[in-house]
């Protein structure tokens, strides 16, 4: 099992509240596109650090061959497009549980 986290950090100057639940919406309906998702948990930052990310995924796939599946197909594609514009940095983390 791989277990792959994404953090995302919105952009200063936008409005990081509706971008986010944007962002949450839009990840949490590819569960229902993408076959390959075993598990997918998305969450909004409540620290208010200022290192914190704004958004958190935490998703699992059987093996890495299903998350690259997952990675190019194209629903998760257009999602990834509205994170390109509004994110000023992400972070990613895949391990094998």
């Amino acid at each position: 099992m791989i277990e792959h986290i994404v953090m995302i950090k919105i952009k200063e100057n936008s409005n990081k509240i509706e971008i986010s639940n944007l962002i949450k919406q839009s990840l949490e309906n590819l569960p229902n596109l993408i076959k390959e998702i075993k598990y997918y948990q998305v969450g909004l930052n409540l620290s208010k650090s200022p290192t914190a990310y704004d958004i958190v995924l935490i998703s699992r796939f059987d093996n890495f061959d299903t998350l690259e599946e997952y990675r190019v197909n194209p629903e998760h594609q257009k999602v990834l497009d509205i994170i390109k514009t509004h994110a000023e940095k992400t972070a990613v983390v895949d391990f094998e549980k």
